[in-house]
């Protein structure tokens, strides 16, 4: 367990802590994770971590090394746990401090003045903390209620263009049907016509055929006569 941190020592939240180190707010994850595993402590609330000072300095060490991240993070760790044993041994000497508290009551008011004034900054950094988790929730609702409407419009987009496609293949499918039928009943409009054609040009070749029939006949009763004269004035 740390306690190596000061009653009023400022903490700092991961962004923050990214700014002070000039990486990025995953890398500082990253590194958090590297130091962890190898022995390195940081006081966390729950899962989250808390930065202090001497932490924003162990990433940047991090940062700047030219070793193996995980080498250098386990010289962090084990400098940590020497800073640590000298914490336990100071702790022992302090621990009257209480005792001796300053009797000067102007030397007093400032202390408490002091203690006011952190106490007021940490209340203020708390509201900040509130108002920015209610602002973070907003968004994240409002995020989460633009996904779903733009889930129902592209829903409904698909809908009306499948409705659509539907619509014009069937359309598409009556007007080929009745090109279909029409053209059905222009060939047999034609065969009809062929045929009554074929009838009328049978007809007409039996009219001229019996014409031509009764018109040799009607020349043949003639000839016949002309040639009787002309045997008898040839004999």
């Amino acid at each position: 367990m740390r306690n190596d941190i000061q009653p009023f020592e400022r903490s700092f939240s991961s962004k923050e802590v990214a700014e002070e180190a000039g990486i990025a707010t995953p890398t500082v994850r990253k590194y958090g994770q590297i130091l962890e595993r190898n022995g390195y402590e940081f006081l966390k609330e729950g899962d989250r971590r808390i930065f202090v000072q001497s932490d924003i300095e162990a990433l940047i060490s991090l940062r700047d090394t030219d070793k193996p991240l995980d080498d250098t993070a386990k010289d962090l760790a084990y400098q940590q746990k020497e800073r640590l044993k000298g914490s336990n041994e100071t702790e022992i000497a302090i621990a009257d401090t209480y005792d001796h508290l300053p009797q000067d009551p102007n030397h007093l008011k400032e202390i408490l003045a002091y203690l006011a004034n952190e106490l007021a900054a940490t209340r203020e950094m708390n509201v900040q903390v509130i108002n920015d988790m209610t602002e973070l929730k907003t968004t994240v609702s409002r995020l989460k209620q633009d996904h779903h409407d733009l889930s129902s419009n592209i829903s409904n987009s698909a809908q009306k263009t499948q409705a659509k496609i539907e619509r014009l293949s069937e359309q598409e499918k009556i007007h080929y049907e009745t090109m279909l039928e029409q053209e059905k009943q222009k060939s047999e409009y034609l065969q009809r016509e062929l045929q009554d054609l074929r009838e009328e040009m049978k007809k007409e070749w039996l009219s001229q055929n019996d014409f031509n029939k009764r018109l040799e006949k009607a020349i043949q009763k003639p000839k016949d006569k002309w040639e009787w004269i002309f045997s008898i004035f040839r004999k």
